[in-house]
């Protein structure tokens, strides 16, 4: 049994070392068709950092001829297959500079945004390739308004919209949990300046009525005044909006509240006032 055991052990270390020996030999020989023919074998048995590595060795040898085109857009999956999607998207964006003419230029297009895609983080991080993904994509559905990738390239779009929704919404969200209602208050109006179509917006223009009703009630005496007419103003604007509001009890009562404090402010200006007059 232990002989046995070795025996197996020994011969995948040999077919180990001869297939390591075989690439490095193609490799280092210097045969041009030779290591096309390996890298296209190595790509087609999804080996793609060994197809990766041959392509880099010949894709100036072949600069012109015809085979270029493909050895260049089979390379820049290799790195898109390797998940180095920084790169991919580059070399893909490259191949249709390069290769205008292209029948391989249209999926080169999407899969340089579709790479920008996959670098898409969680919505907590920086969005840069997001956004960034969103105007590739936007770009291919109005350069190919006809492909059949329009449907998926608008999917992928509205996923990353609604992320970059969930990193504002969450963000003025934070401002209203750290009591910080006058930035609250205009993160969550660009919130909906900026995603018009949320199917968020009741629940947002909610929290602006919250938030401007609590910088009200927490403002000094001096800002109360305005601060409450605003708060009065939105209420006011949510309610005639939403009739049918879960939200509608709650507004109502800030409304009301508003109201009473406005009604009192006015009264101790009517008296101080009054008072200044007499004296």
């Amino acid at each position: 049994m232990k002989n046995t055991v070795l025996i197996a052990l020994v011969s995948l270390v040999v077919l180990s070392t001869a297939c390591k020996s075989e690439f490095e030999k193609v490799r280092s020989s210097g045969n041009v068709n030779r290591i096309y023919e390996k890298a296209l074998q190595y790509y087609e048995n999804e080996e793609y950092q060994k197809a990766q590595t041959l392509f880099e060795i010949i894709i100036s040898s072949f600069r012109g001829k015809q085979e270029a085109e493909e050895i260049y857009f089979k390379y820049a999956y290799t790195y898109y297959y390797l998940q180095q999607y920084i790169l991919a998207s580059y070399y893909f964006n490259n191949f249709s500079n390069t290769y205008a003419t292209s029948d391989y230029r249209q999926e080169a297009d999407f899969m340089a945004a579709y790479a920008n895609y996959q670098l898409s983080p969680s919505f907590r991080l920086d969005q840069s390739y997001t956004r960034k993904a969103i105007d590739q994509l936007q770009l291919f559905v109005n350069t190919y308004p006809n492909s059949d990738k329009v449907q998926q390239c608008n999917q992928l779009i509205d996923a990353m919209r609604a992320k970059l929704e969930l990193k504002a919404y969450k963000a003025a969200e934070l401002y209203f949990n750290l009591r910080e209602y006058q930035a609250a208050i205009q993160s969550f109006e660009n919130v909906l300046k900026d995603f018009p179509d949320s199917d968020n917006v009741e629940n947002i223009r909610y929290m602006v009525i919250r938030s401007a009703f609590l910088l009200a009630e927490n403002s000094f005496v001096e800002k109360q005044f305005p601060r409450y007419k605003e708060a009065i103003e939105l209420a006011q604007e949510f309610l005639a909006r939403y009739d049918e509001s879960r939200y509608r009890d709650e507004v109502q009562q800030m409304l009301d509240k508003s109201r009473d404090a406005l009604n009192q402010l006015e009264d101790v200006r009517y008296q101080n006032e009054s008072t200044g007059v007499r004296s």
